[in-house]
């Protein structure tokens, strides 16, 4: 071994060891983190302090200043630890609530990943959970294919199947009459109208939430649970208290507000992703050759787009094609394509100019909060 490579072999034993450093720092403040949390649970305090988050990031990005550290790294180091924490401290502060203590569950279209979640969130709370999924998918909660087969006499139940099949389970369940409580997650209400109404009529304690947020979802904070009202106060406030445990913030609405919201939020926003990657498509242009010639913009449009491409298309297509309100999205987009093309072949640079004014002045209130 030359003296140049023995030289290089030892700056990386000591850069590994300054790594099993770090991590167990890491480790340790872990721990920390976890003493800080029973100690906010026992004085029933809230797990997040956002002027302590702002404190600790604030004096690591001037002690990382007097390093040499560029400022951008340490504070991303510092939110990614943050975060780890929050998350830790949320999930113990759940279990130890343990609000499902001696109740039950089901889980319909439990084998599903977002079925799998409430699965496992219900779990952790202390719910005795089961699943019924046609895919016998169940482990390690035990199960059945179809839900019809059991008595149904579980304190909650969950519909969690594809947006037309929950629309029928929950219309089935209607005539049931089920005496826990029951509601759907599907991120459109306009296909579970009709079961939503029938299991009102029938007297049953029912609502609907839409989780926004994906199954890969850990860290509640800053993600929302939206409680559609399906007609019983009664059962919005048991499903918000699923959540008390959690920095999730929740928000209550009408059917008919949640599907006209969802229409821009989830629809318009689909549909551009859709566009762009099939423009990019069609294009005829040859992916390594974007990729050497990308800019921050494409790069950060890419990466989105590419969560969207491999999402379920089959949810997708029932989220623009069966919402009453979806239409109005979509016209809303051809409209703007349709204006922004007209400023760009007549050369109307005021008009464009006004265009991004616009979007500018818009996007700095939303931030705002107005």
């Amino acid at each position: 071994m030359t003296k140049d490579n023995a030289d290089i072999a030892d700056l990386r034993e000591r850069l590994t060891a300054i790594d099993h450093r770090i991590l167990q720092l890491v480790a340790e403040r872990q721990g920390l983190v976890e003493q800080i949390g029973r100690d906010k649970r026992s004085r029933g305090q809230q797990t997040r302090d956002f002027s302590r988050e702002k404190e600790v990031i604030d004096g690591a990005v001037t002690v990382g200043r007097e390093l040499g550290l560029p400022a951008e790294m340490v504070e991303t180091l510092m939110t990614l630890l943050i975060r780890s924490s929050l998350t830790t401290q949320e999930l113990h502060r759940v279990v130890a609530e343990g609000r499902g203590s001696g109740r039950t569950a089901l889980i319909i279209g439990g084998g599903g990943r977002m079925g799998r979640w409430f699965a496992d969130f219900l779990d952790s709370q202390g719910y005795r959970v089961s699943i019924a999924d046609p895919s016998g998918a169940g482990e390690p909660y035990p199960g059945r294919r179809d839900w019809r087969e059991g008595e149904l006499d579980e304190d909650l139940i969950v519909v969690a199947a594809p947006l037309v099949a929950s629309g029928q389970i929950l219309e089935h369940l209607a005539q049931l009459r089920p005496q826990g409580l029951v509601f759907d997650i599907g991120s459109l209400k306009t296909p579970l109208r009709a079961g939503l109404a029938a299991l009102a009529a029938a007297g049953c304690r029912v609502t609907s939430l839409h989780p926004m947020f994906g199954p890969d979802t850990r860290l509640l904070s800053g993600r929302h649970v939206i409680i559609v009202d399906a007609g019983c106060a009664e059962a919005n406030r048991e499903a918000a208290t699923l959540f008390e445990a959690t920095m999730a913030e929740r928000v209550e609405m009408s059917l008919e507000e949640h599907d006209r919201l969802m229409a821009f939020v989830l629809g318009l926003s689909h549909a551009l992703n859709i566009a762009f990657f099939t423009a990019l498509a069609d294009s005829g242009e040859d992916v390594p050759h974007l990729a050497a010639l990308s800019s921050t913009t494409f790069d950060a449009q890419l990466e989105v787009c590419s969560k969207v491409a491999a999402e379920n298309p089959q949810l997708y297509f029932e989220i623009q094609s069966l919402n009453a309100h979806g239409p109005e999205a979509l016209q809303a987009l051809e409209a703007s394509v349709a204006r922004l093309n007209q400023t760009i072949h007549s050369r109307d640079q005021a008009g464009f100019v006004a265009l991004m004014e616009r979007g500018r002045d818009y996007l700095a209130r939303r931030r705002a909060g107005q």
